[in-house]
């Protein structure tokens, strides 16, 4: 009889923000797999690993490699389905003020379990959340809501906040034309609105 097989779990690189230059671990994820995300220049579809970790999404290229992008949920407003929007079965939007992020799963349940996750993600940053829970608790702590304002009005004072970067565009622009991870849609397809 052997001994139960032990699995090491291989630590993945951290996501370095190209903005601010904050580290953020991203071991063990909440919840992690593949989506299909449509890239933010070419508007093609790239399957990315995404993992999520507190108010943060991960994604990059494989499940083992660092992630090259990430969406901080704090700032989001809604999560919902978007089939029609993205002519895509399984797809889902994430939105912020400012973007909006185009995702599709490979089936039904796997969308309905991170539109759930993210969520339940994007609630727990609203003060709304954190304002019951603090009158429920008595408790006077800064959460994380008060925290990313005081972040957002420091980033406001800063004229180069979100800005790219000559090499962050060129690196940008590299990765999206990657043409080994790029789905075409099928022109023989008789029915292209649905990627079967």
């Amino acid at each position: 009889m052997s001994a139960p097989r032990r699995h090491h779990q291989l630590s993945r690189p951290p996501y370095v923000d190209p903005n601010t230059n904050i580290i953020y671990d991203t071991d063990n994820p909440e919840f992690q797999g593949y989506l299909t995300k449509q890239s933010m220049w070419l508007k093609d579809w790239r399957r990315r690993y995404f993992f999520l970790k507190g108010s943060k999404l991960f994604f990059g290229k494989n499940e083992y490699g660092g992630p090259h992008g990430m969406i901080d949920l704090a700032h989001c407003t809604t999560v919902k389905s978007a089939d029609l929007k993205s002519k895509k079965r399984n797809s889902f939007e994430i939105s912020t003020p400012e973007m909006t992020f185009l995702l599709y799963a490979d089936t039904e349940q796997e969308k309905d379990d991170w539109i759930g996750r993210v969520g339940k993600a994007i609630v727990r940053c609203s003060s709304t959340y954190y304002n019951n829970k603090n009158n429920n608790n008595n408790n006077n702590n800064t959460g994380p809501y008060q925290q990313q304002q005081q972040q957002r009005q420091q980033q406001q004072q800063n004229p180069y906040y979100g800005m790219m970067t000559q090499q962050q565009l060129m690196q940008q622009q590299e990765e999206d034309s990657d043409d080994d991870d790029i789905y075409y849609e099928d022109p023989n397809n008789p029915n292209p609105y649905f990627n079967d």
